[in-house]
């Protein structure tokens, strides 16, 4: 390697170090926002104190997040990274919502945050209201998209209307995870079970279909 090859690769690990350090920053105030957004919901924390969780100072923050809104956006962008990373929208729509009750239990804090932050946005003009809106409207809509695939391959019966079972399903989803927030000790796998196996009983053509 020529000396100004080395140098060149010299000058760039400095610039390497403070981006994963920077990311390493960013990732900190995101975790103690999440916590905090966890105990006290949006309205009862501000910025300052996210940072004193953090451990990082108010113009520290600012540098990653230039605003509250901003922070709380990153925040659902997480929950939506994590159910991306480990739901599979294009299989088998039963064995998904049976995964749920295990993504559940892995990241208890992503769904206590989002379960807090959507009940404080219901209102129009609250700040998250819009995304979650449509952030609820496309998982129906995902749901949705999937019976209809079954119902065109034959898997699934055609005489039930995909928008109004799939937003039975998100419902059930939704409202299990309040409920496990509330009381950690229901047998969550158990009722998960008996759930997908009355779905796949509810969406299987009968015997005598064409």
């Amino acid at each position: 390697m020529q000396r100004g090859e080395r140098s060149a690769v010299s000058d760039q690990r400095p610039y390497a170090a403070l981006l994963a350090k920077g990311e390493d920053r960013r990732q900190q105030i995101l975790v103690a926002a999440q916590r905090l957004l966890t105990r006290h919901g949006w309205r009862g924390i501000t910025l300052g104190q996210i940072a004193r969780e953090a451990g990082v100072t108010p113009a520290g923050l600012l540098h990653h997040f230039a605003s509250k809104e901003d922070l709380l956006h990153a925040a659902i962008d997480a929950r939506d990274a994590y159910d991306r990373a480990h739901a599979d929208f294009s299989g088998d729509l039963v064995v998904e919502v049976a995964r749920v009750a295990e993504r559940m239990r892995q990241a208890p804090d992503l769904v206590c945050m989002f379960a807090v932050l959507m009940m404080e946005n219901v209102d129009p003009d609250a700040p998250l209201h819009a995304r979650l809106l449509d952030r609820h409207r496309g998982g129906v809509d995902a749901v949705a998209r999937l019976i209809r695939e079954g119902q065109r391959t034959g898997r699934y019966r055609t005489d039930l209307d995909p928008a109004v079972k799939a937003l039975e399903i998100v419902a059930f989803i939704n409202g299990m995870e309040s409920i496990w927030l509330l009381d950690p000790s229901i047998p969550l796998t158990q009722v998960f079970k008996e759930y997908t196996g009355s779905l796949a009983r509810q969406l299987a053509p009968s015997p005598d279909s064409p």
